[in-house]
């Protein structure tokens, strides 16, 4: 499975971003679609993760009520639209597919695969 994300910039604080993330090779294997971000000195953070079948979501305590995920599955493509955007925000973000429908938390096993990432960043 080959993950492209894409969409990052710079924002001011308030904006709105909407990232992509185009998968291909082996997709009907993978039933979650998951965003993470890391910021400078700090841990992967769990964004948010969407059902590749049924298109049901979960969302990690710093993307509720602000981002929210979605698919386009004749596209192979995932969305994480990102609303109210603030400079905690900025981070490098990656799409990940795993072959569970699931959270993580830290300490649990990886997503099975990762994209290249794209750069937030989010000025005040």
């Amino acid at each position: 499975v080959q993950l492209q994300a894409s969409g990052g910039g710079l924002v001011q604080a308030g904006d709105s971003l909407r990232l992509s993330c185009a998968a291909s090779g082996g997709t009907h294997s993978m039933y979650g679609m998951g965003w993470f971000r890391q910021a400078p000195g700090k841990e992967r953070e769990f964004v948010g993760v969407i059902s590749w079948t049924g298109g049901s979501t979960y969302y990690g305590d710093s993307a509720k009520g602000r981002f929210t995920i979605s698919r386009d599955n004749a596209k192979n493509t995932v969305y994480l639209q990102m609303n109210s955007l603030k400079p905690e925000d900025t981070a490098v973000y990656y799409c990940a597919a795993d072959r569970l429908f699931r959270l993580w938390v830290p300490g649990s096993r990886p997503y099975d695969y990762w994209g290249q990432g794209t750069l937030v960043t989010v000025s005040s």
